[in-house]
């Protein structure tokens, strides 16, 4: 039998459909303007690549107040117990495990309470399993797998915004109950449409059309970055900008423990490194005890009373 020109997937979507279909993405069109990119100069082309760069900030900036909305409600599940996942493809997917994968060292959160899912499982954080990204049924299995529920925050990530596998792992979390985020690079995209916070930075078509790890990624790291530092911020993980409730495990930051709680309270570097030795390394604790001259056990408690919150636990010791 004669082929008849095109390829139906498991979606019903023909190849020569899909095509139609990314060719009204931003992030695959194809800049006239350089067409002639690989006839130019090295230096020429980091130069061009680097004002490419420069335009995403601004980008972001526009999607703030979504982000505000999401960052809000994202905290006041976790404050709950709650958990903020990731869920992507291919870059998308690396950026959130990355993003999960950084939490626990930078803000002290326990294993598994920020998730990265990426389509493939974790062989695809380091191998292209390209062909995983159209598997909507992975997605909602990866779901289920976790138990995700109503106190739960599902994050799905793709510069396209119609990649199968977020949209799907949003769309299962919605209807387990969870809160849910898209972040795409495309307006009116099907993730948009799925998630309660739509969160859509628009960068335009890419350097090279349709890599979407050069400005898409960039937005789409900044909007994480925002979305996991404000959230920790909310939940109490900081102390004004510094990070007090970071993981000591190698000299570095060990070193850098140390001078937290002197940047804190003004000690001096005998005192705050005993206080972090009586309290076991804890700088929250160790904070603590220098401000409000409480022992350590006195310090672990105040802090569990106030749900971790420092600034509360120092006024409750202060005023006691």
């Amino acid at each position: 039998m004669a082929s008849t020109g095109t390829d139906t997937g498991r979606d019903g979507i023909d190849g020569r459909g899909l095509r139609d279909e990314l060719a009204r993405l931003a992030t695959e069109a194809r800049r006239d303007d350089l067409a002639d990119i690989d006839r130019r100069s090295t230096a020429d082309i980091l130069r061009t690549m680097n004002a490419e760069d420069t335009t995403v900030p601004a980008a972001v900036a526009e999607a703030v107040p979504a982000i505000a909305a999401a960052v809000d409600a994202v905290a006041e599940r976790m404050r709950r117990g709650g958990r903020l996942v990731y869920a992507g493809a291919g870059t998308a997917g690396r950026l959130g495990v990355l993003d999960a994968s950084e939490c626990p060292p930078t803000f002290g959160t326990s294993p598994g309470q920020v998730v990265g899912l990426i389509a493939g499982g974790p062989r695809a954080v380091s191998d292209a399993v390209e062909g995983a990204e159209d598997d909507p049924d992975a997605a909602a299995a990866d779901v289920t797998a976790l138990g995700i529920g109503p106190l739960d925050t599902v994050v799905g990530v793709s510069a396209s915004g119609r990649t199968p596998y977020a949209v799907e792992a949003v769309r299962s979390a919605r209807r387990a109950g969870a809160l849910t985020l898209g972040v795409s690079c495309n307006p009116g995209s099907p993730l948009g449409a799925a998630a309660e916070h739509p969160v859509e930075v628009v960068v335009g078509p890419e350097l090279i059309a349709g890599s979407t790890r050069l400005k898409a990624g960039t937005a789409q790291k900044l909007v994480l970055n925002m979305v996991s530092t404000v959230t920790m911020i909310r939940l109490g993980k900081t102390y004004g900008n510094l990070m007090v409730d970071l993981r000591a495990t190698n000299e570095k930051l060990r070193a850098r423990s140390l001078g937290i709680v002197e940047a804190a309270t003004g000690a001096s570097p005998d005192d705050a490194e005993a206080a972090l030795t009586a309290c076991d390394g804890s700088v929250k604790e160790a904070i603590l005890v220098l401000a409000a001259d409480v022992d350590a056990a006195t310090a672990a408690r105040l802090l569990g009373d106030s749900g971790g919150r420092l600034r509360e636990a120092i006024a409750a010791a202060l005023t006691a």
